[in-house]
């Protein structure tokens, strides 16, 4: 089983844990072209980098900041599963993991990235920030490509064939929007892929609540590294423990 999550907008470089600190850093599969990347991102000013990714200016200065930084040999660099401090992982909460579950999650668990493509958990990456909309110069045409499609070439073939050397089960517990870093159609034919859905139950009706669903899919991810079940069915039963929240899960092989 291969379990695929997405990468959050928010990071943290601060002080790491003797968990984090005993975790070895591997080296990003696709590192030489996120560095290729960087180079180019660093040099843009606040001012293009806002328009770039919609954000504020002080937002857009500190992701400059952290390109033109970015291959210092002193920049902080972090195991991605400890970086990345968006809802999702918060609920994962891998400094509370056990080092059997940490060595589960090296070997199959895979964090979508704009900048990195795909990173395993134990990758050590620097601090950035891109949007999969972001259009960069470079493409064997001449063409500005948006990350999705520079990416998408690149990535397919790579899960595929990391899902299959495995039992050829992937667990999709990424946003929807990552889809478009694959041919997904092709993803779904050559795997068997399992999504969970999670909805707020409100009497008879069924709703979608991003936070909730968020929260949902980091738990799920908790479960399956504490708990290591294989195959297809690896997250029947499975319900997340929030509390006041009636949820409900849909499990369909895509």
């Amino acid at each position: 089983m291969q379990i695929l999550i997405s990468c959050s907008k928010t990071m943290q470089f601060g002080q790491c844990g003797p968990e984090e600190k005993e975790y070895v850093q591997t080296v990003p599969r696709f590192l030489n072209e996120a560095n290729e990347m960087a180079q180019r991102l660093m040099q843009l000013t606040p001012e293009h980098m806002a328009k770039l990714l919609k954000v504020s200016h002080p937002i857009a200065a500190t992701v400059c900041l952290n390109y033109q930084h970015f291959f210092d040999t002193e920049n902080p660099k972090r195991a991605a599963l400890f970086a990345y401090d968006g809802v999702v992982f918060k609920q994962i909460a891998p400094e509370t993991l056990d080092a059997d579950a940490l060595d589960f999650a090296s070997k199959h668990l895979f964090i979508t990235s704009f900048l990195y493509g795909l990173l395993r958990s134990g990758d050590a990456i620097s601090p950035y920030r891109l949007e999969g909309s972001v259009a960069l110069s470079g493409s064997a045409n001449g063409d500005a490509q948006s990350r999705f499609d520079f990416w998408k070439p690149l990535l397919t073939d790579f899960l595929i064939e990391s899902v299959k050397a495995d039992d050829g089960v992937l667990v999709n517990l990424a946003s929807a929007e990552m889809k478009r870093l694959f041919d997904w159609k092709r993803v779904c034919r050559e795997t068997t892929v399992v999504t969970p859905d999670f909805k707020v139950v409100e009497g008879e009706r069924e709703k979608n609540v991003t936070i909730y669903a968020k929260m949902s899919r980091g738990l799920a991810v908790r479960h399956l590294l504490l708990q290591r079940p294989s195959g297809a069915e690896a997250l029947n039963g499975f319900q997340p423990d929030i509390p006041g929240v009636a949820m409900v899960m849909h499990l369909q092989r895509s």
